[in-house]
C-alpha cells in the first residue's frame, strides 16, 4: 500500500466514502479516533460495518486499541466472536513482539488477519527488529506523533531521522511494508509532498493519511515518474546485453545493487 486512509471509529457512515478517496487501504480507528466514553458503541457499529460484503479493492483494515488495555482485550473479544474480518489489523503502542503472538493466538492464528504493529516509544523502537520479523506481520507503522511525545522531542524530520532509519532497516531486514506517520497539516499540501518524498528515499513504502485530500499527494510521491522508469529500464537492458558480464550504464559501472533498485522501481509502478 502506497497511501492508507484512516476513517474515525465514531464515524462508521464515513467508510464508503473514504473507500472511494482513491487510497490503496483504508484503517477504520478503534483507538486515537474514539473517545473512552464512546469506544463500546463505536466498536459494535464497525464491527457491523466490517462483516458486510465488500469489493476486494481498497484493502480494508482495522485499528483496535491496545492490547494491553481493557479497551483492547474488548475490541479483540469482538473480533474472535463476531463475523467482522478485517483485511488487516493494526495494533498501537506495540513494544515487544510477544504481544503480536498473543494477538495472532486469539484470532485462530494462520487465520489472523494480516498484522501491522505501529512503533510509537522507545521501548518499541529498540524492539524493532523483533517486531518486524514477528509472524503475520506484514508491514509496521510508525507513530511519530507518540514517539515525539515518549522523547519529549519535536515532530520534525530531523529529530525523528534516528527513528524512521532504524524501521527502515528493520523492516527491510524482514522484508516487510514500512508505513509513515500522517502529515497532520492536511491544508499544507507543499509540506505534504515534500516529507512524502523524503520518507520514500528514505526507504518507507507508503504513508498514512488522515483526510481524503492528502491521497493524491501521497500516491504520486510513491509512484515513479516517467523518468525513473525510463532510467530504471535503460539500467535492465544495459544489465541484460552484458550477458553477465561487467556492464556499463552511462560510463558508470552497473553493480548488483543498482540492478535491484531499478527493478524495484519497477515493481512499484506496477502495483
Amino acid at each position: 500500500m502506497r497511501c492508507l486512509l484512516f476513517v474515525p471509529g465514531s464515524r462508521p457512515d464515513r467508510i464508503a466514502k473514504a473507500l472511494g478517496a482513491g487510497a490503496d487501504g483504508v484503517c477504520v480507528d478503534l483507538e486515537d479516533a474514539v473517545a473512552p466514553a464512546d469506544k463500546t458503541g463505536a466498536r459494535a457499529a464497525v464491527l457491523a460495518a466490517l462483516a458486510e460484503p465488500r469489493a476486494v479493492s481498497p484493502r480494508l483494515g482495522l485499528r483496535v486499541n491496545s492490547p494491553r488495555t481493557p479497551a483492547g482485550l474488548a475490541d479483540l473479544a469482538a473480533l474472535a466472536q463476531g463475523a467482522a474480518r478485517p483485511d488487516f489489523l493494526m495494533l498501537p503502542k506495540v513494544s515487544h513482539a510477544e504481544e503480536l503472538a498473543i494477538v495472532r493466538e486469539a484470532l485462530g492464528g494462520a487465520d489472523c488477519p494480516a498484522l501491522w504493529p505501529v512503533v510509537e516509544s522507545a521501548a518499541g523502537l529498540q524492539q524493532a527488529y523483533a517486531i518486524a520479523a514477528a509472524p503475520g506481520v506484514e508491514g509496521v507503522l510508525f507513530g511519530g506523533a507518540d514517539f515525539a511525545a515518549d522523547l519529549g522531542i519535536s515532530l520534525d524530520w530531523e529529530p525523528l531521522l534516528h527513528a524512521r532509519g532504524t524501521l527502515v532497516s528493520a523492516s527491510a531486514a524482514a522484508g516487510v511494508a514500512l508505513m509513515d506517520v500522517p502529515f497532520l497539516d492536511v491544508a499544507d499540501e507543499a509540506g505534504l509532498i515534500e516529507t512524502t518524498r523524503r520518507a520514500r528515499a528514505l526507504g518507507f513504502t507508503g504513508r498514512s493519511c488522515i483526510h481524503p485530500a492528502q491521497v493524491a499527494g501521497v500516491i504520486a510521491a510513491f509512484t515513479p515518474s516517467t523518468e525513473e522508469l525510463e532510467h530504471a529500464r535503460a539500467v535492465l537492458e544495459a544489465f541484460e546485453a552484458a550477458e553477465g558480464g561487467a556492464a556499463l550504464f552511462k560510463g558508470k559501472l552497473i553493480e548488483l545493487p543498482v540492478i535491484r533498485a531499478a527493478r524495484r522501481t519497477l515493481a512499484a509502478a506496477q502495483d
